[in-house]
């Protein structure tokens, strides 16, 4: 049986319900994945930014295609690192070991990124990609691990998961950006006598560091995960791991993927495509949604001005919020829970819906220069709502369907579509021009358009999709 967080010494010190019926691994995995969030969005509310700033400002001074560029292809390299960091732990490390040394990794990028030099920019952002692949998959796996492929729990537990996630997100653009941007911070630096044009790498330190948090706790908690993330034995070795247990359904005992399988992974492919679509879409938030908070938004609040990177804190904040009422939601709900496929939909629609919120915007923007900050409040809240619908319900859907010999190559493959997908949130962000509003809006109403098409079609294939789920919800 596998042992809760009621049966464990986490309970007394956590004082909370929220993990209450959970197993014991999953606030380990819950920290550490809110720190590792935390380096992540701390350094994405930035990049953008520090890259189209002036150098009169501190920044890089890039063309907007040139930030778009570098902006989608390292969001889709620190996707694409997953696929050789789930094989790297399906035949190397395990997931624990993987987790553990791609969290040094990426804490050493952004402490490379901390130095100004060109050269280290560019090292920083390599160095984070490579953790990153070992880290990312691996510890979706080690949570996947922790339930039975058909526990009623499941997708309850990756949505508190997920707010973990989102908490480390709200909290980086607020204390990142505040070091980077926020004047009181640049004035503080002089009053020190440093130079203030390097308050962007401040910032990126400050990423580094809650890195180092998240691995502490990890070591820490260690004993929680001893049954999970370990390398899988070979075939002639008796199995002892008990928490990663075989699915019932049309699962083969020999090295051969079974018909049921390859269904599975069928429906892995369909839904792969409109996960792509979601996050090329869901992206804007750190490239011309960043950029429209930084120059066509009013930032100011009863009379104070804030960072415009604070802005990228709004989506984590509503995702926590959210996040424990869909998990109730869905446990409520029972039988008559929506199917993931539907899902699915539901979270394209409302990311459209979001993004459409931006083409009166810009036409607000146009005619007065700056808009106030409700127009993107309104879009990032819709937003959220589209993202619980599908993203944390897509990492269960994608750890129930995936063979359970290939879970961490098969997790790699599931941020592939992740990758793609913010690659070309990049190019379409690179076309980000605040001086062509007409441009702007056209831009985000194709996207809201382009999202509108996703989401018949999908409907049309969900009956497909459920037939391929053979044994899965």
């Amino acid at each position: 049986m596998t042992k809760t967080v009621s049966d464990s010494a986490v309970q007394p010190f956590m004082g909370l319900a929220l993990f209450a019926n959970h197993p014991a691994g999953l606030p380990t995995l819950f920290f550490t994945e809110m720190w590792e969030r935390f380096s992540y969005y701390g350094m994405r509310a930035l990049l953008v930014l520090y890259m189209a700033a002036p150098v009169s400002a501190g920044g890089l001074a890039f063309s907007p295609q040139q930030v778009g560029d570098i902006y989608g292809t390292y969001t889709m390299m620190v996707y694409m690192a997953s696929i050789p960091g789930g094989f790297i732990a399906d035949n190397i490390l395990g997931a624990k070991l993987s987790v553990l040394i791609g969290g040094a990794i990426i804490a050493l990028g952004h402490f490379t990124l901390a130095n100004p030099a060109l050269p280290a920019f560019y090292t920083g952002l390599c160095l984070i990609v490579l953790g990153t692949g070992l880290l990312k998959p691996n510890i979706s796996t080690m949570l996947g691990g922790l339930y039975g492929p058909n526990d009623h729990r499941r997708d309850s537990g990756f949505s508190i998961f997920y707010m973990g996630i989102n908490i480390g997100a709200a909290l980086a653009p607020i204390i990142c950006g505040f070091l980077a941007q926020s004047k009181e911070f640049k004035s503080y630096l002089s009053s020190m006598h440093l130079n203030p044009l390097l308050s962007w790498h401040w910032g990126f330190a400050a990423a580094g560091v809650g890195m180092v948090f998240g691995l502490i706790q990890f070591v820490l908690q260690r004993e929680k995960l001893k049954d999970v993330g370990n390398l899988s034995r070979k075939k002639d070795a008796p199995v002892t791991q008990k928490a990663e247990p075989e699915a019932t359904v049309g699962v083969s005992t020999s090295g051969n993927l079974t018909i049921d399988e390859w269904k599975r992974l069928g429906a892995v492919a369909i839904l792969f495509f409109f996960h792509m679509a979601f996050w090329t879409v869901y992206e804007q938030g750190g490239s011309s949604l960043n950029l429209f908070a930084d120059r066509l938004t009013n930032c100011e609040m009863f009379g104070w001005q804030f960072p415009s990177s604070w802005f990228q804190s709004l989506p984590a904040i509503f995702v926590i919020i959210a996040a424990p009422l869909f998990s109730a939601l869905w446990v409520k709900m029972g039988d008559k829970e929506p199917s993931s496929p539907t899902k699915f939909a539901y979270g394209l629609a409302f990311l459209g819906l979001g993004i459409f919120v931006m083409v009166p915007a810009t036409m607000m923007a146009a005619q007065y220069g700056k808009v106030g900050v409700m127009w993107l409040v309104g879009c990032y809240l819709l937003q959220v709502i589209g993202e619980m619908c599908l993203s944390p319900v897509g990492l269960s859907t994608a750890t129930k369907l995936a063979p359970r010999r290939f879970v961490a190559s098969t997790m790699g493959i599931w941020f592939l579509s992740m990758a793609f997908g913010n690659k070309l949130a990049g190019y379409l962000g690179g076309m980000f021009n605040a001086k062509d509003l007409h441009g702007l809006m056209i831009l985000f109403a194709g996207m809201a358009g382009g999202l509108a098409v996703c989401v018949v079609l999908l409907a049309l294939l969900v009956p497909t999709i459920r037939k391929l789920m053979v044994g899965v919800h």
